[in-house]
């Protein structure tokens, strides 16, 4: 027989689900896009760790290869049936998916899972997300009901672009830089670091620790924000730096003054692209704009080792736009809900799942 005359067959897609975190999300995120590799085994089991629960994990196959992987938490009252992500809200709360999976994939993936949820949650996630664009997809072609409700906007720095236009960073900035270091250095030896893969141990998060307990975050508001203190996040990011592949994305730029820790800036590095995710400085120095100089070396750093554009998240705007970032994509919360009672229950609910957002400005 010809070859031309055989039929090729698409490939074989199966979906299983399982209890417990599946080292398949770590061949998933390798073959996830760049921006999304962090989504490892090791940083849903620190999301587990430091915020309870526990996981079943539906993945999907292409002949007999991960490509996609959702672990799955109760969300809610019980009898609702509705499932989470979970996760950590920084940069946000996504699933790693392969850079090829097609409409197949996630379709397969609803159908799965309309077996074992009502409802699956997913967010705060950005606009084009690759699972989200997904599930929205096949949400539309499966009959199952999305729901959306805004967050906030986000903030990109194109650092490339602005320095190929010669205008970051500017001259004039630069100079006050050099004013304020000076001024800096009347308060002790200034020793600035950068920290990531190995450096991560109890030594490094201990410091930035301790500059969120002088910082505004401790005097301001109950703590709980704060992302490496024991009453904070911290639990969560030294559990996650215990992955090599992830600890190696952690990036820390820190300053200390006469030894004791007086800045820093915290970002997970994702191929060309920096998320921006915490900084704080003592505010004993704070005249002195420490965190401003910290977080300008540690751009051109990023520049000089090849990234191209930082994340800086949702908030405060105004020293974003100071630095030269721009409006990025919108930040939502998702919930997609399976076809019949649950549906029709959604839709009439949309107007207040909205309602639930914040407003944009």
């Amino acid at each position: 027989m010809p070859l031309a005359e055989f039929t090729r067959l698409p490939p074989l897609l199966t979906a299983s689900i399982g209890d417990g975190l599946t080292s398949a999300l770590d061949t998933v995120a390798d073959h996830a896009a760049p921006t999304h590799r962090f989504l490892r085994y090791g940083w849903f089991a620190a999301a587990l760790a430091a915020y309870g629960g526990s996981a079943r994990t539906l993945t999907v196959a292409r002949e007999g290869v991960p490509v996609l992987a959702v672990p799955l938490v109760p969300k809610g009252p019980g009898f609702l049936g509705v499932k989470a992500v979970p996760g950590c809200y920084w940069p946000f709360r996504s699933f790693p998916v392969a850079a090829d999976a097609d409409a197949a994939v996630f379709e397969l993936l609803l159908d799965k899972l309309g077996g074992e949820a009502a409802a699956l949650r997913i967010g705060p996630v950005y606009d084009g997300d690759p699972a989200l664009e997904g599930l929205r997809t096949a949400a539309a072609s499966r009959g199952w009901v999305a729901l959306d409700r805004f967050v906030a906007e986000s903030f990109l720095l194109d650092m490339t672009g602005l320095r190929a236009d010669g205008t970051w960073p500017r001259n004039s900035t630069l100079r006050k830089n050099r004013f304020h270091e000076k001024h800096l250095a009347e308060h002790g030896e200034l020793d600035w670091r950068f920290v990531s893969g190995a450096d991560w141990n109890g030594e490094a998060f201990d410091a930035l620790a301790a500059i969120e307990r002088k910082s505004w975050i401790a005097a301001r508001t109950d703590g709980s924000d704060a992302k490496f203190t024991d009453d904070g996040h911290g639990g969560f990011w030294r559990a996650a730096a215990a992955d090599p592949a992830i600890a190696q994305m952690m990036w820390a730029a820190l300053l200390r003054i006469d030894g004791e820790p007086a800045a820093f800036s915290f970002d997970m590095n994702a191929g060309t692209l920096k998320y921006a995710i915490a900084n704080s400085y003592d505010p004993q120095v704070g005249k002195h704009s420490p965190g401003k100089l910290l977080y300008y070396r540690n751009l051109v750093r990023a520049l000089d080792d090849g990234m191209a554009t930082v994340d800086w998240g949702a908030g405060d705007s105004g020293y974003k736009r100071t630095i030269g970032a721009e409006a990025g994509p919108t930040i939502r919360d998702w919930l997609f809900v399976r076809p019949g009672a649950p549906g029709m229950v959604a839709r009439l609910l949309k107007p207040w799942w909205r309602r639930s957002g914040n407003t944009p400005a």
